[in-house]
């Protein structure tokens, strides 16, 4: 009677698995069938999907423990997940990397099928599959970068001295750990960029021997919070290595609350929202701000604006408006991404870096550099139409709405940074533009002319009271009828 009672309790526990997992399925990744993704769909969709990138020192997959044991809790959770059981490098890296690019590429373009929502894709990595994470989270292009990590016990240091010497040597090559440079790009935490990289989860033990905590997810954690970027870590008392989603991990079942815990705090971008690009220098992107990701003005925005908007920060310190400025922002990654994001709206705050001396010599350049923008911003704009005599015809706004944020007042001269260049150049340029291609203005040098209380001690940064203003400037402006 026992053993009948047991084989019930196990058909009912397997059907009650099988029925949170509605499909599973294997597509290859190459055409030779070398790199494959083993697909996890789950009965209730919630939208949100992971990409599992097993460990194994980068000359095995641990795909079990590390990679498949993880479906039945996430499927169960309405996440959708994803096993690259992707090519190991044998010192060539753009192996395994396109492996899972091309992976997160699959799951992006079949989104709407399987129930997913594009930009809630994430990146779940294990040990060498932790740093493959890691990398795709740092040096990937935007369309294929994840929008969350979870790197568990993740080799991070490339430099075998302070890390796991094999996966070093399996990813870089014997001639790649040669090269500083490349040991120095792929060792991740030098990779972090501010408001580009996706928030990350770290997970490890204390004890572990084989992955050194400090000098690789510790040293990742801490590039992430230097950053302002969003980003957790939990460290077990003991666990050592490789305990992935295996049951016999101590705090297994704390470490999955933990890990859901975490997931439902993150605000996921609903899908339809209106997306909103904030292109900047260090006032966007929110120099003396800490933790600007979350409390600079364009993390405020989104918050007036409410969850119908989606607002991305893409602000850059130093920048330049001029491409022969000292730092064009048109060079930058946040550009390219920008783009990328495909807006719907743009927040365009350049111009106060563009008045220091040494980058005003070339101001004669600032509208076409200005137009240049624009255009790229939105390629189906047509030149402005100029009759004889008469004033330019203004051209429709079209998609993406621009904005064109005046710069505050410089309420000191730090940095070289000249306030009459501002107002007697640089402002009557973004008017003649603005009016030239349709763009609203938003003049923020008028609106702050009396906020020196609104400003760091510097005299050029909003502090917490002047981000807060911005952003219910801008806010009021977008949702205006």
């Amino acid at each position: 009677m026992m053993k009948k009672v047991t084989l019930f309790f196990l058909l009912l526990i397997t059907t009650l698995v099988q029925a949170q997992t509605a499909r599973k399925f294997t597509i290859d990744l190459t055409d030779d069938g070398k790199a494959q993704m083993v697909c996890f769909l789950p009965s209730a969709p919630s939208g949100k999907a992971i990409v599992g990138v097993p460990g194994g020192g980068y000359s095995v997959l641990s795909n079990t423990h590390e990679g498949y044991l993880a479906s039945e809790w996430l499927n169960n959770q309405g996440i959708a997940y994803f096993v690259v059981n992707y090519r190991l490098p044998n010192g060539d890296r753009t192996l395994p990397m396109s492996d899972v690019q091309n992976g997160i590429r699959i799951v992006r373009d079949s989104a709407a099928v399987w129930g997913i929502n594009p930009h809630d894709v994430g990146i779940m990595g294990f040990s060498a599959g932790g740093h493959l994470a890691s990398v795709i989270s740092t040096h990937a292009d935007f369309d294929v970068r994840p929008d969350f990590s979870i790197l568990f016990y993740p080799v991070i240091s490339m430099d075998e001295k302070v890390s796991h010497k094999w996966s070093c040597r399996n990813f870089l090559g014997v001639e790649g750990q040669k090269d500083p440079a490349l040991v120095k790009d792929f060792s991740t935490q030098n990779a972090v960029r501010r408001h580009l990289t996706p928030p990350a989860l770290i997970i490890m033990a204390s004890d572990d021997r084989l992955v050194p905590p400090v000098t690789n997810g510790v040293a990742y954690y801490s590039a992430m919070r230097n950053a302002g970027n969003e980003c957790a870590m939990y460290i077990y008392p003991t666990g050592d290595h490789g305990f992935g989603f295996g049951t016999w991990f101590k705090y297994h079942d704390q470490m999955l609350t933990d890990i859901g815990n975490w997931l439902n705090a993150r605000k996921t971008p609903k899908p339809g929202a209106v997306k909103v690009a904030c292109i900047g220098n260090s006032i966007t992107d929110g120099h003396g701000i800490d933790m600007a990701t979350q409390f600079g003005y364009p993390a405020l925005l989104q918050q007036k604006l409410g969850d119908g908007y989606w607002v991305k920060n893409f602000g850059v310190s130093a920048r330049t408006m001029l491409n022969k400025g000292d730092f064009p922002y048109m060079n930058e990654t946040a550009w390219k991404d920008a783009l990328a994001f495909n807006p719907d709206v743009v927040i365009i705050k350049l111009g106060t870096n563009d008045s220091k001396p040494q980058n005003w010599k070339n101001g004669a350049d600032f509208k076409q550099d200005l137009q240049q923008m624009i255009k790229a911003l939105r390629p189906d704009l047509a030149q402005p139409v100029k009759k004889k005599g008469k004033k330019a015809k203004a051209v429709q706004p079209a998609k993406p709405q621009i904005y064109l944020c005046t710069p505050i007042p410089a309420f000191k001269s730090t940095w070289n940074i000249n306030d009459s260049i501002i107002q007697n150049n640089i402002i009557p340029i973004q008017q003649e533009v603005a009016r030239e291609y349709g763009l609203q203005v938003i003049d923020l040098h008028t609106l702050f002319a009396d906020g020196q209380d609104m400003v760091q001690p510097d005299g050029i940064h909003p502090n917490e009271k002047g981000v807060k203003r911005m952003a219910e400037i801008i806010a009021e402006k977008l949702l205006a009828p």
